[in-house]
């Protein structure tokens, strides 16, 4: 047996470092002690799926048909649902048969995606901080990932004018994601006309992460970047039912847009899964053309959690901002601390968990993100304790 890592392939020995695990013990250790733990660490949505979907699944799993594989694509009456809803939405006209890929959520896909792009040493431009999984999708391609900084001062955007014209000239691919996580920022029209002409004059693919369209506030609407002139040429589009629907653990999403694109990721979902449970399928269907009063449900439930939070930080001191769109605010570090070393006070000395900004990249350094998924009382509770300790 080799010892040391020499086991694993270069390309997993290069994954960025799990820089979370000091605080995962600590936590552990906590729960063993029987401590009452507040995590506002997880995104994942602490409400039920609704009733209407759920119903859906039931009455589709007692059909023995959806128990065959199967398709890789999806079913056709998925795709078309998909079509509807981005019409409807985006005012943006799909062809279901090759404009729309059926996902095992969207972190599958946007994780296979350099798989069908990327050639060892190809660059794709990744945003930092961002989702880890852009980063790491790239290097178990065999890419290189080259990081646009997200900056405070250019509203947590990549400036696309900073990035140096050879890098550009031998991009590949470019990774966004906008309502973004972890920093809550939005982008406008201007600035995703911006990167189709920065992706045509460079000959690039734009993979746009759109997961949090729908968790929006004070009457603010995520545009779809597809909706731009042109960028059905250069890119495509990545969104799921697990923020809309609270639906993550029910693993479903699509990709829409440029069909060689998506034909390229088909060729590698066909090789490496079996597609999504058809019953899952027809569940996704009864979300999508069904009543879409749960999501305005939703975003009032994360609207009163981030106003109490936000409200809360604000009385310690905590220069917060608020947040339009996402579930998450991100929130400045206080003086004197770096962001894995303020994380850990939290969680040893007030037992609150929250993220630490490096967690996402070396520009989330000096920052935390806060998770809006803990009922009101629970974020209540976890600022009190915070206020207790006098940051």
């Amino acid at each position: 047996m080799m010892l040391d890592g020499k086991m694993y392939a270069d390309r997993i020995n290069a994954l960025p470092p799990y820089l979370f695990a000091a605080i995962d013990e600590l936590k552990a250790e906590k729960l063993k002690q029987a401590i009452n733990i507040i995590d506002l660490s997880i995104g994942d949505p602490d409400q039920p799926t609704p009733e209407h979907v759920v119903e859906a699944l039931c009455d589709a799993v007692q059909d023995p048909s959806t128990h065959q594989y199967p398709s890789y694509e999806g079913m056709p009456s998925f795709r078309e649902a998909v079509a509807r809803w981005y019409d409807k939405r985006f005012d943006i006209k799909l062809d279901p048969e090759d404009e729309v890929l059926t996902l095992i959520g969207s972190k599958e896909g946007i994780a296979h995606l350099p798989l069908a792009l990327i050639n060892r040493g190809n660059i794709a431009l990744v945003p930092d901080p961002a989702y880890p999984v852009y980063k790491i999708g790239t290097i178990l391609a065999d890419g290189v990932p080259h990081i646009m900084p997200l900056l405070a001062e250019n509203g947590f955007k990549p400036n696309l004018d900073s990035i140096d014209a050879k890098i550009a000239k031998k991009a590949k691919l470019m990774f966004l994601n906008y309502p973004n996580n972890p920093t809550a920022a939005i982008a406008d029209e201007k600035f995703f006309k911006e990167v189709v002409d920065f992706a045509s004059d460079n000959d690039i693919i734009v993979c746009h992460d759109n997961a949090y369209s729908e968790v929006t506030y004070d009457g603010y609407r995520a545009p779809s970047f597809l909706q731009m002139k042109g960028a059905m040429e250069v890119g495509v589009e990545f969104h799921s039912l697990s923020k809309t629907y609270n639906m993550t653990g029910w693993r479903l999403g699509f990709a829409v847009g440029n069909a060689e694109i998506l034909a390229g990721l088909g060729k590698v979902k066909t090789n490496v899964d079996s597609g999504v449970f058809r019953a899952v399928q027809m569940a996704g269907i009864a979300a999508l053309k069904g009543p879409q009063d749960c999501a305005e449900k939703m975003r009032a439930v994360y609207r009163e959690r981030r106003d109490v939070l936000i409200a809360g930080l604000k009385t310690l001191g905590m220069a917060v901002e608020q947040p339009k769109a996402t579930f998450y605010v991100w929130a400045p570090v206080p003086h004197g601390h770096d962001s894995l070393d303020f994380s850990k006070l939290l969680l040893d000395k007030a037992g609150v968990v929250v993220t630490p900004g490096i967690g996402f990249g070396d520009y989330g350094e000096g920052y935390l993100r806060f998770a809006l998924t803990k009922p009101v009382e629970q974020i209540k509770e976890a600022v009190g304790r915070m206020r207790e300790l006098e940051i």
